[in-house]
């Protein structure tokens, strides 16, 4: 298992690597300054500008001095944020949208594998075609047409939860975490689905219907453990998708959250920031991916004892 995790841990750097490389050089290329604005800046004041941030300096020289810092743990200075660093600004907003993140990947959980299990009891029958004809509009609706909707219905008609907002009533999380978690509670319940569907054809299950256990048991102590593997793998890259992906919905509901900096950073070229958060939101990814593998790997036992076996 060490061997594993070690393996995992050494094919992320590239990657990490590649990002990094990629983001900088695009942002650089793209057109437009952190420091053009309508109002017009005198050329003495840009210069001085540019050399406090290192902009002055040839674009290789500016890429290393960035893997210099950021091999230190240093995001650099935001552009558009004076006297505040990236690091500051980003663990400022992380722990909002960490807590919509949870909240959503609860509300995919609960309902993705409630419908899974549901449908997958009785295959190719109205309890299975239901749940998943609504997982597949789940999928298909954008969080940027699903979130207006449900303010809409929820917000405006009905006047049942708040439009906008975090954190001040629990209300302000409902509305949010559904337009976030939709999509993925999609996704959970075909996964839970299609696991569940070949566990429950296997011999053990067989044998433990034969003999005269009830269908609750069968189902909950003999099925579920190996019928969610699919969806234990799927919860690394989805929380990290939810962190990455509640743009939209912190602009939409107006969440003081990682989101909002971020695509403020874009329409303001704050190259740092963009950098930050980009190098910030890809290692979660790699770390979360890493961390569900392994916790698919311990769930499998046939795979557990390969992994420990091979690292012995």
């Amino acid at each position: 298992m060490l061997r594993f995790i070690i393996s995992r841990l050494l094919q992320a750097i590239p990657v990490i690597f590649i990002v990094i490389t990629a983001t900088f050089f695009l942002v650089r290329a793209a057109p437009g300054g952190p420091f053009d604005a309508e109002k017009v800046v005198l050329p003495e004041v840009k210069r001085a500008l540019e050399a406090q941030y290192k902009l002055d300096l040839p674009l290789h020289e500016q890429y290393f001095a960035y893997l210099s810092d950021l091999a230190q743990g240093e995001l650099g200075p935001s552009f558009k944020y004076p006297g505040r660093s990236v690091n500051e600004i980003l663990f400022s907003g992380l722990p909002v949208t960490a807590e919509l993140g949870f909240y959503a990947l609860l509300i995919a959980l609960i309902i993705g594998v409630t419908a899974g299990v549901f449908a997958s009891l009785k295959p190719n029958t109205r309890q299975d075609y239901i749940p998943m004809g609504l997982a597949m509009i789940g999928i298909c609706m954008p969080s940027f047409l699903l979130g207006p909707l449900l303010v809409l219905v929820f917000g405006i008609y009905l006047e049942w939860l708040p439009i906008s907002g975090w954190g001040s009533i629990p209300g302000d999380k409902i509305l949010p975490s559904i337009t976030l978690g939709a999509a993925y509670a999609a996704y959970v319940a075909r996964l839970s689905r299609a696991g569940m569907l070949e566990i429950l054809s296997q011999d053990y299950i067989r044998t433990a219907r034969a003999k005269g256990l009830p269908e609750w048991l069968v189902v909950g102590k003999h099925a579920l453990r190996g019928g969610l593997i699919p969806v234990v793998a799927f919860l690394g890259p989805a929380f990290a998708g939810l962190l990455a992906g509640s743009f939209v919905v912190e602009t939409i509901f107006q969440i003081p959250g990682l989101g909002r900096f971020y695509v403020q950073a874009a329409f303001n070229r704050d190259y740092t920031m963009i950098l930050g958060t980009t190098v910030f939101l890809s290692s979660l990814i790699v770390l979360f991916n890493l961390i569900s593998d392994v916790a698919a790997a311990w769930l499998n036992p046939r795979l557990r004892s390969q992994l420990s076996g091979g690292g012995q």
